[in-house]
């Protein structure tokens, strides 16, 4: 019999904070659960399918990361322009645009908003490529010359540390925001309301307030795991002319994330001292990246759960694994 209160099984959703909100995904179904102006709950449900469809490739170790991580990234993004709509400073601007659009094709107006959400995610990884990529490898590259550096194992650590001291600074600094602090505390509310069904319990405000706001699954840890990778990996590739340095660090890029989604799924289905030692630095970042949320903050978050999970019938699973 395995104690209850140790014992985790992994329920396969995973979600992400979005404005005043929650974005839930179970296999190929998502939710997204905002508290409007009004402060009711708005929820939309939609089926996702990968950028690859049903391919193959999403069961191949090392490579399906690449996609999880690419329809993480569409499905972020869609989720986070649904729930910015309902947060339009000029309302009386935005019912005018409304009843313009109802006139116009509405087609087009899909079609438009495709190719805004396109063009979205392409800005977004040409400036996380500019700030996690490009900067690092060129100030290395001038400390290299400035300090007469010659071994390129060395050039190829401080480019690694400087990578991973960008990426907390940029954390750091948005966590000033008030807007962002907000989206902190729902991101903490997605995790409690994981940890909490995953640990066994019903799904109510109550039990999801005493949960832990730090998941080992979390898109923090992801991210931290890959600039760890991204080190090991750079400093046993050797390249030294700059411009091909950085094609191959472009290359790698899907390697990197590769790797870092299997360390991750690892960690997330697995408890071990090693587990807890891989898993301490993305825990240790998310205690700047999620926040105590409020108790109407879970409620929304509780909302994105059940319209896509059924949390009751997983607790009878793991009411079994626990006998």
């Amino acid at each position: 019999m395995t104690e209850k209160k140790n014992h985790q099984k992994m329920s396969g959703i995973g979600g992400q904070a979005v404005i005043e909100g929650i974005m839930m995904r179970n296999n190929d179904k998502y939710s997204v659960a905002v508290r409007k102006p009004d402060k009711d709950i708005e929820i939309c449900v939609k089926d996702y399918k990968s950028v690859v469809g049903n391919s193959k490739l999403l069961k191949i170790p090392f490579v399906r990361g690449i996609f999880n991580f690419i329809d993480s990234l569409v499905i972020g993004m869609s989720t986070l322009m649904y729930s910015a709509d309902f947060y339009v400073e000029d309302e009386e601007e935005e019912k005018e645009e409304k009843k313009s659009e109802k006139v116009s094709d509405s087609v087009f107006k899909e079609k438009a908003e495709s190719v805004m959400m396109i063009l979205t995610v392409i800005f977004s990884v040409v400036v996380s490529v500019a700030l996690f990529v490009f900067l690092p490898s060129l100030l290395s590259d001038l400390l290299k010359k400035a300090l007469n550096i010659k071994i390129y194992a060395i050039v190829a650590l401080i480019e690694g540390i400087l990578r991973v001291m960008i990426f907390l600074a940029y954390i750091i600094a948005i966590s000033a925001m008030s807007d962002i602090k907000r989206t902190y505390m729902y991101h903490g509310a997605e995790h409690k309301c994981i940890n909490c069904i995953e640990h066994g319990l019903e799904l109510n405000v109550d039990n999801v307030m005493k949960s832990s706001r730090f998941h080992k699954r979390c898109g923090t840890s992801f991210l931290f795991i890959v600039m760890i990778i991204s080190i090991f990996l750079f400093i046993i590739i050797p390249v030294q002319q700059p411009f091909l340095k950085l094609a191959v660090r472009l290359v790698m890029i899907p390697v990197v994330a590769g790797i870092s989604y299997e360390i991750l799924r690892y960690a997330g289905t697995h408890e071990s001292k090693l587990v807890d030692v891989l898993s301490a630095p993305g825990i240790c970042l998310q205690r700047v990246t999620t926040k105590e949320p409020e108790r109407d903050m879970v409620e929304v978050a509780i909302k994105a759960v059940e319209a896509v999970f059924d949390w009751k019938a997983f607790l009878v699973e793991y009411n079994k694994e626990v006998r």
